[in-house]
């Protein structure tokens, strides 16, 4: 049996309202959250389409789902993957056509889900593990018979083929969800070694978050002010009512994350002196929010989002405070200079406002 999809109704309504305009096709993203039972969808958002596809208009409606545009729908999800909270994925992508298609379209839809999940997944300072869904969504909509395709592919495996999913609309899904908030104070050192001056200032910078992600990853993570055990339910000890649900007494839970030091105290450290070229420094305040079902949440799956966020938001933070420089950088020398001290702060959003 394959996997359910529960979704938001207004979802299949915003779905609905997609008018083609003489169209072949209208792609887009969706976007919600794995857990091992099930998935939640509780947004879906349309692919802009290129100036020049809105000038030649009048030929796409004869096009082919051969001109879907990879490259173009790719950088479309990295662009939500940066804007999106911890918890929340891009799960798949749905497509609108007034035509039911064949094989040749389901072929097109799986190079796409596998290029999109690529492409994210270079941006990432972490990784899924081996227990987390590795399923992803491609949704079919046909416009002029209303019928709907729900099918999945492991991203993990290259030669999946399709399996059917179920795809369920529910009203007001994530109305019940949990939040979780933190504030992580950044102060980031990377050192530029002589050696590693033909790198761009993007690797280098990512080489040396790498090495902060590790402290990250393996941190203590006190939520409201108590360290729970990671099999635990999240909602442990909260009151519940009179038919036995349990009743959050605040949607919101406040998180502090407590790093180790980076000296090992059963292992002799050794002072390194390294000749550097330079050095990046990141200093500031970064605010992180991640959001987590309600339907038993354990303490590890929000962990996992908190971290999660942390790591990307920092990551984000600075793939745009060095968009310009890496633009500008010139191929034959890539070779960083100076040093830049930059302050981090929340990089507002409207996927990043409360749910």
């Amino acid at each position: 049996m394959g996997r359910t999809y529960i979704v938001e109704e207004a979802v299949g309504q915003y779905l609905s309202n997609i008018n083609l305009q003489g169209k072949a096709f209208v792609s887009g993203l969706l976007i919600g959250q794995c857990s091992s039972q099930k998935d939640y969808v509780i947004l879906a958002t349309r692919t802009p389409p290129k100036e020049e596809q809105n000038e030649n208009l009048k030929h796409q409606q004869k096009a082919k789902l051969d001109n879907l545009d990879e490259e173009w729908a790719t950088e479309h999800a990295n662009q939500v993957s940066r804007m999106l909270p911890g918890g929340l994925l891009v799960l798949g992508v749905f497509i609108i056509t007034t035509l039911e298609m064949g094989n040749d379209f389901q072929n097109a839809l799986r190079r796409l889900v596998f290029a999109m999940e690529k492409s994210m997944n270079k941006r990432r300072l972490w990784n899924f593990t081996e227990e987390e869904v590795s399923e992803r969504v491609t949704l079919h909509v046909c416009s002029s018979t209303k019928k709907i395709f729900c099918r999945t592919y492991d991203i993990h495996d290259p030669k999946s083929s399709a399996k059917p999913a179920d795809w369920k609309y529910q009203n007001g899904l994530s109305t019940s969800w949990l939040s979780l908030e933190c504030t992580v104070h950044i102060n980031i050192h990377i050192p530029l070694s002589t050696t590693s001056v033909s790198y761009t200032l993007e690797k280098n910078t990512k080489n040396g978050l790498v090495r902060w992600a590790k402290q990250i990853e393996n941190g203590v993570y006190l939520i409201n002010g108590q360290v729970k055990d990671e099999d635990c339910d999240l909602l442990e000890g909260q009151k519940k009512s009179s038919r036995g649900n349990v009743q959050a007494t605040s949607h919101c839970f406040d998180v502090k994350v407590l790093t180790h030091l980076l000296l090992n105290s059963d292992r002799r450290s050794t002072a390194t002196v390294q000749i550097c070229s330079g050095s990046v420094n990141l200093k500031g305040a970064v605010k992180c929010r991640a959001y987590i079902h309600s339907s038993k949440p354990k303490v590890k799956d929000a962990v996992q989002a908190m971290k999660r966020d942390i790591l990307n938001t920092v990551a984000d933070r600075c793939e745009i405070l060095f968009e310009d420089l890496l633009l500008n950088e010139v191929p034959e020398k890539k070779i960083l200079k100076k040093s830049f001290t930059s302050s981090l702060t929340e990089f507002l959003s409207p996927f990043r406002d409360p749910l």
